[in-house]
């Protein structure tokens, strides 16, 4: 088998599992363990995992977070049930802000149920789904485009929102714990803050899976949001953390 086809398939693990273990994946391909770990290593160069024990995930660490590919193939179902719960914020006639990230993506595509709006978004995908929509004024943050996360960060992005003011912003986040959200990007962590500057009111945007994690940058506590809005019911640990900050806490589906 090719290199390429190789790691081709390694990554199409990760997106299935989450997770693959390097005996596993060299016994599969019937190769040494030296060139699985040189698949991983060129891998992680380009951002596409992190090395574990014995192994290697996509799942969010500290200072990681999947790329944005394999983001949006997972979990559809569940982020169309929060970006559905979401929606229920927003009215025609609002100006919206979103975010990078899968799940902000869903919502994004969602929007035209609620024409005639204003969005505002450093997130490539929903510039590409609502460029072309009626009814819908796309105000595109420009910068420094960012393939990981598929967004538009940095000075640019910043200055930018620094000009601009919304009804309402949609903040994703990988990580929230100790009564805080957090992110493992600095660029995007200040390209977040500055969207919550400008909105008048922020939503929170996290998988249940997500809570009782803390990543490098903190980007607010839990009082300066709206509303959280998740999946499923999170741990006693992070409710109550929510319910001290005075939060509506919003669970998908319920």
């Amino acid at each position: 088998m090719k290199r390429d086809d190789r790691r081709q398939q390694i990554l199409d693990a990760l997106v299935r599992d989450g997770a693959v273990q390097l005996d596993e994946l060299a016994e599969m391909f019937g190769v040494s363990k030296m060139t699985i770990h040189r698949d991983f290593d060129d891998l992680e160069s380009e951002g596409l995992l992190r090395r574990t024990r014995g192994g290697a995930s996509i799942e969010p660490g500290s200072q990681f977070e999947s790329d944005f590919r394999f983001r949006h193939l997972q979990g559809h179902d569940l982020k169309e049930r929060m970006a559905r719960a979401a929606l229920e914020w927003v009215e025609p006639g609002m100006t919206v802000m979103v975010n990078d990230g899968s799940t902000a993506t869903v919502l994004g595509s969602l929007l035209p149920e609620k024409r005639p709006l204003t969005v505002i978004t450093n997130n490539d995908a929903v510039m590409e789904n609502l460029k072309a929509e009626p009814g819908i004024t796309v105000l595109a943050l420009g910068g420094k485009y960012s393939a990981k996360y598929n967004a538009w960060v940095g000075r640019v992005t910043e200055e930018t929102l620094g000009t601009l003011r919304a009804d309402i912003a949609f903040i994703s986040t990988p990580a929230a714990g100790d009564g805080h959200v957090y992110h493992m990007d600095d660029d995007i962590t200040r390209t977040k803050r500055k969207m919550m500057d400008g909105a008048a009111k922020s939503i929170l945007l996290i998988n249940h899976l997500r809570f009782d994690h803390t990543a490098l940058h903190v980007l607010a506590p839990f009082g300066e949001f709206a509303a959280v809005v998740t999946d499923a019911e999170p741990s006693e640990t992070a409710r109550a953390q929510i319910d001290v900050a005075g939060v509506g806490l919003v669970v998908a589906g319920e």
